[in-house]
C-alpha cells in the first residue's frame, strides 16, 4: 500500500459548520420574508440543503454562475412556503440579509483545528479542495481560523467545474504535491466527495456526522462505497490514526 503523502478536505460541514450558518441565515429570511413558515424553520433549511432541482449542481458544473444558482433557489423557497416572488432588485435585498448572516454565522467544527493539528505534526501537507469559490472560501478559512493548516486550496472557479469530476482532485494532489494514491480525501458527501475521489485514484474517507444529511443515503449505497475502499468516520477525532493506519510516514512536511 502506497503511503499517504497528504490529506486534501472538503470545507463546508466538514470543517465549517455550514449547516448551522444556513440555519441563521435562513432564520432571518423566514423572519423578513416567509412569516407563515414561522415555526417550520427546520423544514425551510431541509429544503434549502437538499436543493432538490439541483441548481448548485448546475453551478459546480460551470453551467449557471453563483448568483443565477442562488436566486433560483430562493425563489423555488418562496414559492414553497409562501413568499414573495424575487425580481431582480428584490433579490438583491434578499441576498444582503442571507450573506450577512450567512457569513457572520461561520464557526468551524469543534474537531476541525485538532485533527489539522494532528495531520500536520504526523508530517503531512494538507489542503482543501471544495465547490465553492476560492475568495470566498478563503474568508471562510480566515473567519473561522482554520487557513493556518490549509495551504492549498483549489475551488470551483480554478478548472471551471467542482467535484465530482475526477480534473479537480487530480489538480488538487498536483497543487498539494502528492500522486492521487498516496493522497486521502474527506468530505461530508458519499457521493460527491468519497466515491468521486476513489474513482479519481485517491482514498475517499466520507465523513457522516451524526444529525439530518443533506441528502439522504441509503444502506445499500454505503455497503457499495465501502467495498470500493471508502472508509466511514463520524467526527474528524477518528482521522488522524485512520491516516495514520494507512502508512502515512512521519516528516514529510
Amino acid at each position: 500500500m502506497t503511503p499517504v503523502r497528504g490529506v486534501l478536505l472538503d470545507i463546508d460541514d466538514t470543517l465549517v459548520d455550514t449547516r448551522g450558518a444556513f440555519e441563521a441565515a435562513l432564520g432571518a429570511i423566514v423572519d423578513r420574508y416567509l412569516p407563515g413558515a414561522r415555526g417550520r424553520e427546520a423544514e425551510v433549511l431541509a429544503a434549502w440543503r437538499a436543493d432538490v432541482a439541483g441548481h448548485y449542481r448546475s453551478y459546480t458544473r460551470g453551467e449557471v454562475d453563483h448568483r443565477t444558482q442562488r436566486m433560483a433557489r430562493a425563489n423555488e423557497l418562496h414559492a414553497t412556503f409562501g413568499g414573495p416572488p424575487l425580481d431582480e432588485e428584490a433579490y438583491q435585498e434578499w441576498d444582503q440579509l442571507f450573506e450577512e448572516r450567512f457569513s457572520g454565522a461561520w464557526r468551524a467544527h469543534p474537531d476541525a483545528a485538532p485533527a489539522l493539528e494532528a495531520l500536520t505534526r504526523a508530517g503531512l501537507r494538507l489542503g482543501a479542495l471544495t465547490n465553492a469559490a476560492t475568495a470566498y472560501q478563503e474568508a471562510k478559512l480566515a473567519r473561522t481560523g482554520l487557513d493556518r493548516w490549509l495551504g492549498v486550496l483549489v475551488g470551483v472557479d480554478t478548472l471551471g467545474v467542482g467535484k465530482p469530476h475526477p480534473r479537480v482532485f487530480t489538480e488538487a494532489c498536483a497543487r498539494l504535491g502528492t500522486e492521487p494514491a498516496a493522497t486521502v480525501y474527506v468530505g461530508d458527501e458519499l457521493d460527491v466527495d468519497a466515491v468521486a475521489a476513489v474513482a479519481a485514484g485517491l482514498r475517499g474517507v466520507w465523513l457522516d456526522r451524526p444529525g439530518p444529511r443533506r441528502v439522504g443515503v441509503e444502506q445499500r449505497e454505503v455497503g457499495a462505497a465501502t467495498e470500493r475502499g471508502v472508509e466511514v468516520v463520524t467526527d474528524l477525532g477518528r482521522l488522524p490514526d485512520l491516516v495514520l493506519g494507512f502508512g502515512a510516514p512521519a516528516g514529510l512536511g
